[in-house]
């Protein structure tokens, strides 16, 4: 299941959710999929951080590092 189908299913639920309720199957199936999209997202983020660089007035550049 791609990104695009998760967050489709995610915004139907939640829809679903407002109308009529959720079933006990639907609720799980809603928050593994909202837990595939955080994992994503927090993924995503760190790989940019990972490739980002700080370049200061005097040209000298520093590496993003992981903080303590």
């Amino acid at each position: 299941m791609n990104m695009n189908e998760v967050i489709a299913r995610i915004n139907e639920l939640a829809k679903k959710a407002k109308t009529e309720g959720l079933t006990e199957e639907e609720l799980v199936e809603r928050d593994k999929l909202r837990r595939i999209y955080i994992d994503s997202v927090k993924g995503n983020l760190i790989g940019q951080l990972e490739h980002t660089t700080i370049v200061y007035p005097d040209g000298t550049r520093k590496k993003v590092t992981k903080k303590q």
